[in-house]
């Protein structure tokens, strides 16, 4: 028997400012990329795709974890956090330092600025992950859904620690040869370890949970979990082997792999399904599952089209960044906010004892015509986005950029129209 619900439930006073972060970020993200149109057909290390990308990875996807897994963790390990003020002291490392190290990399000032910036966001990360360890260790509760997310932590703390590094190497060379050459273990560690890791444990929890939902598998969520951190070990490994280049593939094939287990995960969890109708929500969350093999596609057709052949494949890479960023970990984020943010702010308001008379149902608290609105133009914005990367046409670019910049405008209003609800008097 778990302990009582409400020993499980973080405040929402801690949980919901990650939330209205994270939606002004995805606004200022896609803002930020539909003005900064040219340098997508430039080097993929052109300061303003740093900036853009360290704006989605951080501001977004990041701080909506955060917020997420604050309020979901309690329940996976059936026991309060372990500390609440840590919670905010790390939002406010992070609510500071994210905009310094955006900022620094837009203008390339790798000074005080990015140095600072990367300072409080890795202060957030380690506080996120102490906070995590602590509460994990005090229930005992290690189930695959725990290892998961505990281990994506750690991860992020070494990617932050990581990134750090690199930001004083380009004053104080600390690493040997090209400063430039550490970007792509900075950023698939951070990727996979962090993003995939994170993603795949909650998803593998939540998605059974909100189709309603007998389906369980643990081993099949085992071997994924392997998969993915054997796929990035290997990757770290023939980093530094140049020996090993030669099974550079091996950890696209692996994550390949665990990508088709996870499909397989959530299908059964859609066959076992008691709720037969699937909401809008739902259908974007499961899409994104879909999403992830396209940026592994383009990194096998990269790494047949150009290692070892002296060709650089620019606009393949930087597409590549883009079906991430912009793809799948956006298409589960926007799906999984009205999952759970209606949810959070309906405890909020209407939680027993707190209200007399029939509430609303959580789903009441959003727009469902202003979600589908806003996911038929992040759906088509990201294909056009995407495709003009890839073929270097800049309108096609622009009008993708321009439908983001509207499905973020649509995603805040519901997003803010959820996080602003306050419950009325009964009549």
């Amino acid at each position: 028997m778990g302990v009582p619900e409400r020993l499980r439930t973080t405040p929402s006073g801690l949980v919901l400012p990650f939330y209205a972060y994270a939606a002004a970020s995805f606004l200022a993200s896609a803002l930020l990329a539909f003005f900064s149109l040219d340098a997508f057909g430039e080097h993929h290390h052109h300061p303003h795709l740093l900036a853009v990308t360290h704006s989605m990875a951080l501001g977004w996807a990041t701080m909506i974890i955060f917020g997420a897994s604050y309020q979901l963790v309690p329940v996976l390990i059936e026991r309060e956090l372990y500390s609440v003020r840590m919670g905010y002291v790390s939002f406010a490392f992070l609510a500071t330092g994210i905009p310094l190290l955006v900022g620094a990399f837009y203008a390339f000032d790798m000074g005080p600025l990015a140095k600072w910036g990367g300072r409080l966001v890795l202060l957030g990360f380690a506080l996120y992950l102490i906070n995590l360890s602590k509460s994990i260790a005090l229930s005992g509760i290690r189930n695959i859904h725990v290892r998961f997310v505990h281990t994506a932590a750690i991860w992020l703390f070494v990617v932050g620690a990581f990134g750090l590094v690199l930001v004083y190497n380009f004053t104080f060379r600390m690493l040997p040869g090209d400063p430039w050459k550490y970007l792509p273990l900075h950023a698939h560690a951070g990727v996979l370890g962090w993003f995939l890791m994170l993603i795949l444990g909650i998803a593998s929890r939540l998605i059974p949970m909100f189709l309603v939902s007998k389906y369980t598998n643990e081993r099949l969520l085992v071997w994924i979990y392997y998969l993915v951190n054997s796929a990035l070990a290997i990757y770290i490994v023939a980093f530094y082997v140049p020996a090993l280049r030669l099974i550079a593939p091996l950890p696209w094939v692996l994550l390949l792999a665990a990508v088709i287990l996870f499909g397989a995960y959530c299908r059964g969890a859609f066959l076992m399904r008691l709720r037969k109708s699937v909401d809008a929500p739902m259908k974007m969350s499961l899409l994104s599952v879909l999403m992830i093999l396209l940026p592994l596609v383009a990194m096998l057709a990269y790494l047949v089209a150009y290692a070892g052949r002296g060709g650089e494949g620019g606009q393949l890479l930087t597409t590549y960044g883009y079906l991430i960023f912009f793809g799948w970990i956006t298409a589960i984020i926007l799906g999984m906010t009205f999952k759970t943010l209606p949810f959070i702010v309906w405890n909020r308001e209407y939680r027993p004892g707190s209200f007399t008379g029939k509430p609303p149902n959580p789903k009441d608290l959003y727009s469902d015509g202003l979600f589908k609105a806003g996911a038929l133009a992040y759906l088509a914005g990201f294909a056009a986005f995407a495709s003009g990367i890839a073929i270097e046409h800049p309108w096609t670019m622009r009008v993708g950029a321009g439908l983001v910049v509207v499905a973020a405008v649509a995603y805040n209003a519901n997003a803010w129209k959820v996080l602003l609800h306050r419950k009325r008097a009964p009549k």
